[in-house]
């Protein structure tokens, strides 16, 4: 533990270790990834796709040591052990910086298949990670604002077509396909621009998890609801490389999936919409209540 070095040299060993974990198994990803890329043949991704995976998740140890070698953080987590790792997860989770991909990776590797995030469709540009996230097969996914989609309704189903791209892909090998329903990272300004009925969460959209459900539901052993909750605030990711993050707080569910979810079609009828929307609130009220209680009783 060098928890007693100033923040600002634990900030640079653990960015040199990031760095370093990040490009030893970027190689072997990239080199498994274009073998793939010759040999195109569902046969071959059966192969290939289980190494990939195997190399993303020893990615994620690799995370996780040099965090718990940077970081005192304490971690309180419930209800994490009640999974098959071999089985098809639809997961769900409250969104507040980019630590929670880090915090999610950690909780659960070794315990649920390798997470695949729906990514905006300008992250397949980031260095290195980019071209990682698309030989891992994380969908990439054109977001357009309400105003674009109320000119252009056509491009809704460019989401669709990419989900089931990408679910006919996550069918092959036991995959957890991860949505942050809210869109968005939480900011208070965002909070009050959407007049957030919640206290504590965005407004959930329905229509990323409508369409995963859609196209794998008949996979999917069921849903794992995620809340995660700083007490000290939800840290920048400069303050999580320094060391800052004092404390985190995640509280994992496994819900059922209506099965009517799977079957009905979410973007041409209304009353699916509905119910699904209804389904989601509910479940969003429920997390609200949680991190409340969380911050309540650490205040």
């Amino acid at each position: 533990m060098l928890s007693f070095l100033p923040p600002l040299v634990r900030a640079l060993i653990a960015c040199v270790l990031l760095v370093a974990n990040t490009l030893f198994w970027c190689f072997f990803l990239f080199l498994f990834a274009l073998v793939r890329l010759v040999l195109p043949f569902k046969a071959a991704r059966h192969v290939l796709d289980p190494i990939l995976n195997a190399i993303a998740n020893r990615w994620v140890s690799g995370n996780s040591a040099w965090m718990r070698l940077t970081q005192p953080t304490v971690w309180t987590v419930e209800g994490a052990d009640q999974f098959a790792y071999r089985g098809w997860y639809m997961v769900n989770c409250n969104h507040q910086s980019w630590v929670d991909i880090f915090v999610l990776q950690h909780v659960f590797n070794g315990r649920i298949p390798l997470l695949k995030f729906f990514l905006k469709q300008q992250l397949i540009w980031v260095p290195v990670m980019g071209l990682a996230w698309w030989a891992l097969d994380f969908p990439f996914m054109r977001r357009h604002s309400d105003q674009v989609l109320r000119k252009h309704p056509e491009k809704r189903l460019e989401d669709l077509e990419a989900t089931r791209r990408a679910c006919e892909k996550f069918a092959l090998v036991p995959t957890s396909v991860m949505n942050f329903v809210e869109g968005t990272r939480f900011t208070p300004a965002k909070h009050a621009a959407q007049k957030s009925p919640y206290r504590h969460l965005l407004k959930p959209k329905a229509g990323g998890l409508a369409l995963a459900l859609h196209a794998l539901g008949h996979r999917f052993d069921s849903l794992i609801d995620v809340t995660i909750v700083y007490p000290d605030g939800a840290p920048t990711f400069w303050h999580f490389l320094r060391g800052d993050l004092r404390e985190v707080v995640v509280h994992v569910q496994r819900l059922p999936i209506p099965a009517e979810f799977s079957t009905s079609d979410y973007m041409g009828d209304s009353k699916v919409r509905k119910q699904v929307q209804r389904w989601l609130h509910e479940l969003w009220q429920r997390k609200d209540e949680r991190i409340e209680q969380v911050l309540s009783s650490t205040r």
